[in-house]
């Protein structure tokens, strides 16, 4: 253009300048996603907790070349709620007990978009003090929580991954770096565990499996001997990870015992509490975990069982300095966001650089509610959990497999008076999965227990009653019944 002025044009009735737009506009078109997300979650309890679809129709639905003009941003909005957005398992709907299911509260979400309208950057203090100080506000409440001492701090992360990541790079360090590192686990243990351990440069067949017990918790003993051996081969234990809340069952490892043997050994004790850690807010969790306290670093997520949106999760470390002496470098192009002495940067403390402003969700919700509704919540997950396994045990087709534990609850159909094997039982099983998953409006998943197949159902949903529950065990019932019956 040779006037040098920027082209306009007219969208929905309003003017946008290159990629701006008006106020109007931008209103407006807050309005209408409102509507649409609000109304999504008025109606999910009456939709079915799954809506997948093969990739092959996404690919003919989605898979265009981008516009080079752009189109009315409303249209946008809509075919993003109408065609992506739902195509996915509804995580916070009521009957989503697959897998460790999350439902953020209202404040939260809001949180998440204000962080974004306002674009913060929470690396260092000089991008953004307000955020920082939040986090550090933030992650001081959850110290207090787990009973950690003054000397303890951390950060918010991404989840328990990027937490697994950074608890085990600070254990590394605070061992010296060792050569012929091992790291050692229940075998029931999070995935994301020994790709942490892996990823800061533990050899994959240095990562040692330890068995669990009958209720699928680490097995002292085993763990002992592990060490022992490693030790007279030339090995340097560097690390044991508990389980504070197991994937599968909810199982929570011995905590004190693993702390009294960590402490006497010199060795980095993680617990892993991304699922679990936030029943230490009720009384009853604070029983279950006693020992946490001891550990050397804690991993915890927001986003599951503390009803925030993702992505938050969580590493607290019982001496602050121990990450800060992992992460803390001192590039150039950083020099000007030193701020003077005990002004933390977050960046020092972990794997990322530019970081989300995480804490505001987790603050303003609970600004909004109060920890009475907090702990209120929590606590209906596990007595959801328990008047479960009472239904289970009193049925005469389902076998409880695992006492509940926190909210975690492991069953099957096997009636009595029957001499299926377990061949059998598998297939019976693996099918009424199938049909809860096509036919009925909730979603379950599966695990193995010690080789045996397992329905599961994590109950820590917040909006979740009774009814779904036992409407849930019904329809594995009803299933059981007609499979056998065929």
């Amino acid at each position: 253009m040779s006037s040098g002025k920027v082209e306009c044009r007219e969208v929905c009735g309003e003017v946008r300048d290159g990629l701006q737009m008006t106020p109007e506009l931008m209103l407006d078109l807050a309005r209408k996603a409102a509507e649409l997300v609000v109304g999504r979650i008025e109606s999910l309890p009456g939709e079915d907790a799954w809506d997948g679809e093969f990739q092959q129709e996404l690919r003919a639905r989605l898979m265009e070349d981008p516009p080079e003009d752009g189109r009315p941003a409303v249209e946008v909005i809509e075919r993003a709620a109408r065609e992506i957005l739902p195509v996915a398992a509804r995580l916070d709907h009521p009957r989503c007990f697959a897998f460790v299911p999350s439902s953020p509260t209202w404040p939260g979400v809001l949180a998440d978009f204000m962080a974004a309208g306002y674009n913060i950057n929470q690396c260092t203090w000089l991008t953004a003090s307000g955020p920082s100080q939040l986090e550090l506000v933030v992650i001081d409440w959850f110290r207090r929580w787990l009973s950690y001492p003054e000397s303890a701090g951390g950060l918010l992360t991404s989840g328990g991954s990027a937490a697994a990541v950074d608890a085990f790079v600070a254990a590394r360090e605070a061992a010296g770096h060792p050569e012929r590192a091992t790291v050692y686990m229940s075998d029931q243990s999070h995935s994301a565990q020994s790709r942490a351990a892996m990823i800061v440069g533990v050899r994959p067949e240095c990562v040692r499996m330890i068995p669990s017990d009958e209720h699928f918790r680490l097995d002292m003993e085993a763990l002992i001997r592990a060490v022992t051996e490693d030790r007279a081969a030339g090995f340097n234990p560097m690390a044991v990870c508990a389980n504070a809340g197991e994937g599968s069952t909810g199982a929570i490892d011995p905590l004190e015992a693993m702390a009294d043997y960590c402490e006497a050994e010199g060795v980095w004790l993680h617990v892993d509490a991304a699922y679990g850690g936030f029943a230490i807010i009720t009384e009853k969790g604070k029983r279950l975990l006693r020992g946490i306290e001891r550990a050397d670093s804690i991993g915890l997520d927001a986003h599951k069982w503390f009803f925030q949106p993702y992505e938050v999760g969580g590493l607290l470390v019982k001496d602050a300095s121990t990450l800060e002496n992992a992460f803390a470098v001192r590039p150039d192009i950083l020099q000007d966001t030193v701020w003077g002495a005990n002004h933390p940067n977050f960046v020092d403390r972990g794997l990322q650089l530019s970081r989300s402003a995480r804490a505001l969700k987790i603050w303003m919700s609970i600004q909004t509610f109060g920890m009475a509704a907090f702990r209120r919540a929590v606590s209906k997950g596990m007595e959801l959990a328990s008047r479960a396994e009472e239904y289970i045990r009193a049925s005469p087709i389902l076998e409880i497999l695992n006492p509940a534990s926190l909210g975690n609850v492991c069953f099957r159909v096997n009636p009595m008076n029957t001499d299926l094997d377990e061949e059998a039982l598998e297939e019976i099983n693996r099918s009424i999965l199938a049909r809860v998953f096509w036919e009925d409006r909730a979603l379950m998943s599966s695990t193995l227990l010690h080789k045996m197949f397992s329905l599961r159902l994590c109950i820590i949903n917040h909006t979740t009653t009774w009814d779904d529950v036992r409407e849930t065990l019904e329809a594995a019932e009803r299933f059981g019944m007609e499979a056998l019956a065929r």
